[in-house]
């Protein structure tokens, strides 16, 4: 049986849907968080139903507004996590009214004559980057809005995952290679929405222009494929989802910044993303050995690059393994400093 995976979706019983987050969920439900809700009317519809995103975009403090309308409508998707010791949305699995797996969906687009302009776009474009990557379209899916069959092609995007970290490394090698080629079909942002996003992140995140500039020059995984904005997330394949719920206890001891220095960015092209670290100078705890940093905002996937050296500011936390290692980490993404910590490579 296929494991649950980031960026799969879940209908409930009410007629929410949530995007699944990470790969560490409880027995008895799904770590998730409330992308859309049903209304009369919606931008979003399938069969008649409307549908409006309840967060324009990912962000730890508006997924914590979520929290909010879940606590006062839908109290038993709020979840204080004894493992990740933090209160996170999770839908209990006999909420499930039918769960959405991107590969399956895709397989479905590709296999079928009957498309609208937009799955017609999405086939193009998967097919495009199986011969570009040497990449099975078998390891790739589809997410978002056209997962659930609520998409409009007047404005939709493409959302596709890949699966495993070698299919996604060729992935990402061979679309670098080829935006430095002229008469590519992929393009980049043009200059006015480079720049609204280059300003957007310094808005939202602790970050200088030159960082977001930065940021923005290392995003692999996003462009324009014609007219058409789409988006790339690698994801697990089972034999890569190695901990399971309740392996490790996550305990916070609280805020720190520092430096250190990349010693491996594979495992940073998932989320959460992982990045692991020596020679961690961890300001006011001396002596304390930092393993590795891990972001939930996926801003930071893939950012920094082995054997840089980088910036952070994170929660610190203790983890205790089921065999009584322990050793130590910085997250990002957390609520505690909602969206006031980075990981970020040192600029010359």
């Amino acid at each position: 049986m296929r494991k649950a995976k980031d960026r799969d979706f879940v209908e409930t019983v009410e007629g929410l849907l949530f995007c699944l987050v990470g790969y560490l969920h409880p027995a008895q439900g799904y770590t998730a968080y409330l992308k859309y809700v049903a209304v009369a009317e919606g931008k979003w519809s399938r069969s008649g139903i409307g549908y409006r995103r309840v967060l324009d975009y990912y962000h730890v403090t508006e997924v914590e507004k979520t929290f909010d309308l879940l606590r006062d409508r839908y109290p038993d998707y709020v979840f204080r996590c004894p493992v990740r010791n933090t209160t996170i949305s999770t839908v209990p699995i006999d909420r499930v009214k039918q769960y959405y797996v991107p590969e399956e969906r895709l397989q479905g687009i590709l296999e079928t004559e009957n498309t609208d302009k937009l799955e017609e776009e999405v086939q193009e474009l998967v097919e495009f980057l199986s011969d570009l990557s040497n990449v099975s379209p078998r390891n790739f899916g589809v997410t978002g809005s056209i997962l659930l069959r609520t998409h409009d092609p007047r404005f939709s995007d493409v959302d596709l995952t890949v699966l495993g970290v070698e299919a996604s490394q060729r992935v990402k090698e061979a679309l670098t290679e080829k935006r430095r080629r002229s008469g590519s079909p992929i393009k980049e942002m043009k200059p006015e929405k480079a720049e609204k996003w280059i300003r957007e992140r310094m808005e939202r995140f602790p970050l200088t222009r030159m960082e977001a500039e930065l940021f923005l020059s290392r995003r692999w995984n996003y462009g324009y494929y014609g007219d058409r904005y789409f988006s790339i997330h690698p994801v697990r394949l089972d034999e890569e989802i190695t901990e399971e719920y309740g392996d490790n206890r996550y305990i916070p001891l609280g805020v720190t910044e520092g430096t250190a220095v990349i010693t491996s960015s594979r495992e940073s092209i998932f989320l959460p993303a992982i990045y692991e670290v020596g020679e961690a100078q961890v300001r006011g705890r001396d002596g304390l050995e930092i393993r590795e940093i891990v972001s939930y905002e996926g801003l930071y996937s893939g950012i920094a690059r082995d054997a840089e050296t980088v910036s952070f500011k994170g929660l610190v936390e203790e983890i205790e393994t089921r065999s009584k290692e322990v050793y130590h980490r910085v997250l990002i993404g957390s609520t505690t400093l909602r969206g006031r910590d980075y990981i970020k490579p040192l600029l010359n």
